[in-house]
């Protein structure tokens, strides 16, 4: 019998791959119609989304954004043949009153006696984004630029409020007297009793001599901007103030309490667990009528403590309560021998948090820091309650124009637009940061 097989000696040419497992059709095959319940589903949600779309986008693409009132955009709107109360968006309301949604009632030269200030909180924003910019792209802007980023705490609200520009000044001296106190405390003696020495001198400062030597400066150069009293803030300016500070501050509160908790020190433990306890507890709204209200009775009689700083305070110290669990959650996910390795070293408590816990710690805790950090901004329209004139504050007083009463979810679908805008745009920079920093795997 002869032997008729055969053995290839050239390669075959590649061939491209199925046009159905490739590309659109391919993603769609795999994913879409993979078998026939998911084809089912599949076009069911198609058919869902249709209909949805075919009810929402005449409602929302409505030409109305010149009417001037809601009895025009209802004329304007039946002479097109819609009629009903859902005919489409009245949208005169967003193009009459958005500067009001965005400044609050911020001075901006419209009663012929006050200057247009809102260059300020525009700058401010402007300013905001350039401060922001080191610590969350590190590896894309000049190292340099973090010490603006360090000054910006102390001009932001002063672009704000105005007045004499020492103050910020004063308040920033007094971080710097802290730390040299801090310095020269802990080379004599010990990095615990240097820091309560930097802040006990910092305090000194901020209570007794700031506002004396301060003032004294100011009269003789009297360099600021004009004033602007906290009744005049408003809209989404004054819930990116609340929750910049807020998310600012907490992050290095929250890191503070969540290693006070975990102390070897009874008393600074005991502390520390009694504040997270007892705010996490409280609901947010109870500390902002406490900050409104109560606040006051504690204080010497004649005492002006502005509302906008109680509440800056009060959200502060509610947001660091639950960012400190955060980052306790992630110091408890550390494996022991990160602890035991820093041991190794010979390096001492501050030296194994700032350059071997801490990271590791933070690194871990990126999506609930994120959440928090989002919660925080969409609770600023908490202080509507105590009367200050955030987005939804201000609906109240828009819809109480005889022109835009009945006016509903035009005003609150943008608000939600906006707050859309900041909480998603957080939510995709964490994902890009746990991608770049590969949180989770070790």
């Amino acid at each position: 019998m002869s032997d008729i097989s055969f053995v290839r000696t050239e390669m075959l040419p590649e061939q491209d791959p199925p046009a159905s497992e490739v590309g659109f059709v391919g993603w769609m095959r795999t994913n879409l119609f993979s078998g026939w319940v998911n084809s089912i589903v599949t076009v069911l949600v198609f058919v869902f989304v249709l209909l949805l779309l075919k009810a929402i986008l005449p409602w929302v693409f409505s030409p109305t954004l010149g009417a001037g009132s809601l009895s025009e955009c209802r004329e304007i709107l039946e002479g097109m043949g819609r009629h009903g109360h859902m005919a489409g968006a009245c949208w005169g309301v967003i193009s009459e009153r958005w500067e009001q949604l965005l400044f609050g009632f911020y001075p901006n030269g419209s009663d012929g006696v006050s200057a247009d200030l809102r260059w300020r909180p525009i700058l401010a924003f402007i300013l905001l984004a350039i401060a922001i910019a080191p610590v969350l792209f590190a590896d894309k802007v000049p190292s340099k630029l973090i010490w603006f980023t360090a000054l910006f705490p102390f001009i932001y609200p002063w672009l704000h409020w105005g007045g004499s520009i020492w103050g910020p000044v004063g308040a920033l001296l007094g971080f710097v007297i802290g730390w040299f106190v801090f310095r020269a405390v802990e080379k004599a003696s010990s990095s615990l009793i240097g820091m309560i020495a930097g802040v006990v001198a910092a305090f000194v400062w901020w209570l007794f001599l700031s506002g004396l030597i301060m003032g004294a400066i100011s009269s003789v150069l009297p360099i600021g901007l004009e004033p602007v009293q906290s009744r005049l803030f408003g809209g989404f300016m004054l819930s990116i103030l609340i929750g910049v500070v807020a998310i600012a501050c907490s992050l290095p509160l929250g890191i503070v309490l969540a290693l006070g908790r975990q102390s070897d020190l009874l008393i600074v433990k005991a502390i520390c667990i009694g504040f997270i306890e007892f705010i996490r507890g409280v609901p947010l709204i109870t500390l902002l009528f406490v900050a409104s209200t109560l606040l006051n009775i504690f204080l010497p009689p004649g005492t002006q403590f502005d509302i906008i700083l109680r509440v800056l305070i009060m959200v502060t110290l509610f947001a660091a309560a639950y960012m400190a669990e955060v980052i306790r959650g992630g110091l408890a996910a550390l494996p022991k021998g990160q602890y035991e390795g820093a041991d190794s070293l010979g390096l001492d408590y501050w030296q194994a948090q700032r350059l071997i816990i801490m990271p590791q710690a933070l690194k871990i805790s990126i999506p609930g820091i994120v959440s928090t950090f989002i919660g925080v901004f969409k609770d600023t329209v908490l202080v509507s309650v105590i009367g200050l004139l955030d987005p939804l504050g201000l609906i109240a007083g828009i819809r109480g124009d005889a022109n835009w009463n009945g006016i509903v979810w035009e005003l609150y679908g943008f608000i939600a637009l906006m707050f859309f805008v900041f909480c998603f745009s957080m939510s995709r920079y964490s994902m890009y940061l746990e991608r770049k920093l590969q949180t989770g795997h070790h």
